[in-house]
């Protein structure tokens, strides 16, 4: 990614692509006729799963104040590491990726949310961490996942 190529992501950081994964729900013809919120939350239980194969625990799910939303906010307990992590559940290709998914505006509202939440805690974190897990369901017949970490 250049400095100055409209990237949604910060060009002085790239982040790290954790995984490109294939998990384990199948989608079947029905699920077309699900309504955007269904897909959704099954973009996040998807996401959740994920995380926690990769040994997060999950603190939180849809946690909201009056500025928003963070979709999951988990926790490296090792490392002590709190990762605050965007969602992004695609049925198509029309929005773009992953990578278009989160915009300089995006990526400053999740760090006043996370911010706000740190705030409002007792714990103790060596580091702070923005993450996108991208869901793309409908192109393969299991969903995809890719992990983007430190976007922010």
């Amino acid at each position: 990614m250049a400095v100055g190529d409209g990237s949604a992501l910060s060009p002085l950081r790239r982040p790290q692509v954790v995984g490109i994964a294939s998990h384990g729900v199948s989608m079947t013809p029905w699920t077309a006729s699900w309504t955007r919120a269904e897909i959704g939350a099954l973009g996040e239980r998807l996401a959740v799963e994920h995380l926690q194969s990769l040994g997060l625990r999950v603190l939180t799910c849809n946690w909201r104040c009056r500025y928003g939303e963070l979709d999951v906010i988990a926790a490296d307990d090792v490392l002590r590491i709190a990762v605050f992590v965007e969602v992004k559940t695609r049925t198509s290709d029309r929005f773009g990726g992953v990578e278009q998914a989160v915009t300089p505006d995006k990526v400053r509202r999740l760090r006043r949310l996370a911010g706000l939440w740190l705030a409002a805690q007792d714990g103790n974190w060596s580091e702070v961490r923005i993450d996108v897990v991208g869901v793309r369901i409908g192109r393969r017949r299991d969903p995809e996942i890719t992990h983007l970490q430190g976007v922010g």
